[in-house]
Order: C-alpha cells, then structure tokens, then sequence
C-alpha cells in the first residue's frame, strides 16, 4: 500500500468513532422519501432554462468568442493558402465542438481524463440512487439524463461538468447525512436546469483561441519591449496599448476596449456569484433549505481550521480579504448565503 493510501486509510479510520453531523447519525436516513420507487412521477414540461445569469455568461463573453473567431479565421485562410484545405472547413469544426458539451461519450471522457471523476462504487451507488431520484422527482428532471460521479478528495465539495455531470467527492459522502445530501444535489441540480454549467463550460472553450493569441502576443510584446528583465502585467498591457495606438492611432476606442476588458472580470465574478444565490434558491424551492442551511454550516466549519482566507467548498467566505477580492470572489460569503435562503427556513 502506497503512503498515500495508507495515509487516507488511517484518515478514515479516524472518522469511524465520530458518526454524528451536529447531532444527527450519519448511518440513519433523515430524508423525507415524497416519491417512493414506483409511484407515478409527473416531470417538467421545460427540463432545462436558461436564466439570467447564464445569458448574462453568453453575453459578457461575446468579445472573447469574436476574436476566437476571428483567430480562427485567420488559421484558416492559412490552411486554404497553404494546402488548400478549404475555407469554411477549420470554423465549421472548430463552432461544431462545442455540442460535445451535451455528447455524453464526450463528457464522460472529460470527467475521467481530466477531472478525475470516477463511476460510484457500488456502497456508493447504493446511496447515491434513492437520493438522486427523490431530488430529481421533486424537480419534475427526468434524473436518467444526469450522471453521478465521484471524485476522490478530502474536501466537503460537490460540482457540475459539461452539460450532464454531477460529481460529488467520496469525503462529502461520508459525513454528509442523506438529507445534506440531497440539498447538495439539488443545488447542483439547479445549475444545470438553469444553464449555469453548459454557458460556462462553452463560453471557456470558445474563448480558447483567444487567449492562447492574447498571451502569445504578451509575451512577445515582453520579450521586445522589456528583454529578460521582469515586469508586472501593468507594464506589459501598457506596452501593448502605447503599440496599438502607435500603429491605429484609434486612442478612444481603444480606452473604451480596456475600460471594457477591466470590467469583464468583475462583471463575471457577480454573475457566478449570482448563480450560486439561484442555484440555492432551487434547492430551497423543492423544499431542501434547513438541509441546505446544515450542509453549509458544516462545510464552513469542516474548512475554517486549515483553508485560505475565502476557501470552502460548495461556496467562499471571505473573512479579512480585502475589497478587490471580494469583488472577484466567485462565490457568495457564507452569511449572504444564509440571508438569501431565510424565507424558506422554519423560525428557529
């Protein structure tokens, strides 16, 4: 046995003698089964949306996939002219990969390579099953479209993948009671409805091209201006505007391009953390908010001893961080979280 996994062995022995979540038995199904095996389910018209925040997500990344697109282009003007491939052959493809979002081969080849998700093990599955279907029921979501894996990890974490995927790590699985369970998986289940995992994932592999260019072009732009001293990101966006406006002269346009691109990733960061706030809000309207309020309040605790400032799973807190990273924080803090979910808990 290799250190580590003696290393994880020993770690979950040490869980053995502690099978309670504030004073609940992890052993004992807490759920409340409204949809047992066999009863008549009723699902959704609309199985998926797209809300707000994930046409916000499209919207804020349109510049990005534009210069993916034209990168492209350029790319294949270059085939054509060389080997004669034709012209509308490298956008059609390259615009094509995108549905491999909703392949499900492809997704779970993502997964497994590169995520490392791995398939339940049967205890798992034998635990996962019940509760997934009682949250996807609850929902009206036919549960047969999503897949469940598991990650091997010691956070207290679940998450989404592509356009079907729900994962959620071994250690979530072992201290979450079912109940916590099942308002996880609803919380996830709530940003796939909504196309919060579809509009990021494509949004990300469009902008691909883009970026590869945009950091080619930096560190040229480095290696002119600058040598091999080192300067700050600063410095080298300076140099490639002086450059720019050296060569268009279009000073205006390009000010209002950067004020643009400064604000970017600003903008995104509320849109992810407003995602978070719906995708809670989700799994409090199918009745999971005091399982939710649990689950989350054992996560901040589990991760207050040995995180970062602002690092839990499911969610961020932010304690001393200073302002800019709370504005670039991807997730809501713990207490607005709290806050958004109080009209769906019973007075303590």
């Amino acid at each position: 046995m290799s250190q580590h996994a003696r290393d994880r062995s020993a770690h979950k022995d040490r869980c053995v003698p502690a099978p309670t979540c504030r004073g609940k038995s992890l052993t004992d199904d807490d759920l409340d089964y409204r949809h047992t095996p066999g009863r008549r389910l009723h699902l959704a018209a609309r199985q998926r949306r797209v809300d707000a925040t994930a046409l916000g997500r499209l919207a804020l990344h349109l510049p990005g996939f534009l210069l993916s697109l034209a990168v492209v282009l350029a790319a294949s003007l270059v085939l054509d002219s060389t080997w004669g491939v034709p012209l509308w052959t490298t956008p059609t493809v390259w615009l094509a990969t995108g549905a491999l979002v909703f392949h499900g081969p492809s997704e779970d080849m993502i997964g497994r390579h590169f995520l490392k998700l791995r398939y339940p093990l049967p205890h798992e599955r034998a635990r996962l099953e019940p509760v997934w279907h009682e949250v996807a029921a609850r929902a009206g979501i036919d549960g047969h479209r999503y897949r469940l894996r598991v990650e091997d990890s010691e956070d207290l974490n679940a998450f989404t993948v592509a356009g079907h995927i729900i994962g959620v790590t071994d250690f979530a699985l072992e201290r979450l009671t079912t109940a916590q369970l099942a308002a996880v998986l609803a919380h996830e289940l709530g940003h796939h409805t909504g196309g919060h995992t579809w509009s990021a994932t494509l949004t990300h592999w469009y902008a691909l091209p883009g970026r590869a260019v945009c950091r080619a072009a930096r560190a040229l732009l480095l290696r002119v201006f600058c040598g091999r001293r080192r300067v700050s990101s600063r410095l080298a966006l300076l140099a490639t505007l002086s450059a720019a406006v050296a060569l268009t002269g279009w000073a205006a346009v390009l000010l209002c391009l950067l004020l643009c691109l400064l604000g970017i990733p600003y903008a995104m960061a509320a849109l992810n953390r407003r995602a978070e706030l719906r995708a809670d809000l989700h799994a409090a309207s199918l009745g999971f908010a005091p399982m939710l309020r649990e689950a989350l309040e054992l996560m901040e605790d589990s991760s207050a001893a040995d995180r970062s400032p602002g690092q839990t799973a499911l969610g961020r807190t932010y304690g001393q961080a200073s302002r800019l990273t709370r504005l670039l924080a991807s997730h809501p803090d713990h207490a607005t979280r709290l806050h958004h979910l109080r009209p769906y808990l019973p007075p303590r």
